[in-house]
């Protein structure tokens, strides 16, 4: 099976902080009841920026990058997935727009998909697939949400868990050790948020139902993913999960005594940016010189849907 290459990375955030002290303005909370349930300490919130212009800001950063890093010309580019749930339209895609921006050739295949915060890991799978179709050199993957369209700021909580931001990769086929696993289950109930047309549409979430869930699979889908790769937790630099909550991450690093530090974690930074939280997490690790030329690293994530998947990578 032919793996997947990290050629470059860009993240892209609003300016507007809103600290915890901030909501508490808002709905009955405190800075010390969202640390110690969540581990979040700010989040960025839209205010001039939308889900397409963050897109666009990530993907300028990581093509910078490969440009610099390849050489590669914007018609090398022959794949653009956006992973969002939170777009400004219902169509054209958040893809397209971002393929105009860019430039990019109009035999650029350019579409969303709406996994959730398991998107950006659907995604991966979804471009090596394209990438091996059509022989294509370069594919570029982003996740980007703007979260606060569709929070009840009435509802604290769920309204304190969530940010904006975007996350993007530029990707090219490799025969470094890859593994991929996807799943799904068709619930509707404990994270949701109605669509076009509809009454209301405001994200809604069982808080408890998710959590066990995530604890949960978060496990299974890293099990399953090493088993996939034929290598153990001792053979993994680092484990990237979608950073939905502290309390979830920290559950499941229990679970791997000894290897606690190869958990990397940003969500006080950023809470929950839904499919941007993996490739924001990886362009924070490269900013810092974590990550280093064949390292494996695991990536794991669950979402709405519900769904959850992982995949391991060789950078």
């Amino acid at each position: 099976m032919k793996g997947i290459h990290i050629v470059a990375t860009g993240r892209a955030v609003p300016k507007k902080i809103v600290t915890n002290d901030d909501m508490s303005k808002i709905v009955d909370t405190s800075h010390e009841w969202i640390v110690t349930r969540t581990g979040i300490c700010q989040r960025h919130i839209c205010e001039e920026e939308t889900c397409t212009t963050l897109a666009v800001e990530a993907a300028q950063k990581a093509l910078k990058e490969a440009i610099q890093k390849e050489g590669i010309k914007p018609e090398d580019i022959k794949v653009v997935v956006v992973a969002s749930v939170t777009s400004e339209y219902s169509f054209p895609s958040t893809a397209c727009l971002v393929q105009q921006a860019l430039g990019l050739s109009q035999d650029t295949m350019s579409f969303d998909i709406g996994a959730a915060c398991s998107g950006f890991l659907y995604g991966l799978e979804v471009c090596r697939s394209l990438l091996m179709a059509q022989e294509g050199k370069y594919a570029l993957l982003i996740g980007s949400e703007q979260l606060s369209r569709v929070l009840d700021f009435t509802e604290r909580s769920s309204c304190i868990l969530f940010g904006d931001g975007a996350g993007a990769a530029v990707l090219r086929l490799d025969d470094s050790l890859y593994a991929h696993r996807a799943w799904s289950d068709g619930n509707k109930d404990v994270l949701y948020c109605k669509g076009a047309g509809q009454e209301e549409m405001k994200l809604r979430m069982e808080g408890q139902d998710v959590f066990k869930f995530a604890v949960r699979v978060l496990k299974q889908g890293l099990d399953t993913i090493l088993t996939d790769g034929e290598i153990t937790i001792e053979d993994v630099d680092y484990v990237v999960c979608h950073q939905a909550n502290k309390r979830i991450i920290e559950h499941v690093m229990k679970k791997y005594p000894g290897h606690e530090q190869k958990f990397y974690m940003n969500i006080e930074n950023y809470a929950n940016t839904s499919g941007a939280s993996i490739p924001i997490a990886l362009d924070e690790m490269r900013e810092e010189g974590l990550l280093q030329e064949g390292m494996k690293i695991v990536l794991v994530g669950f979402g709405a849907g519900l769904t959850w998947s992982s995949a391991l990578i060789t950078i």
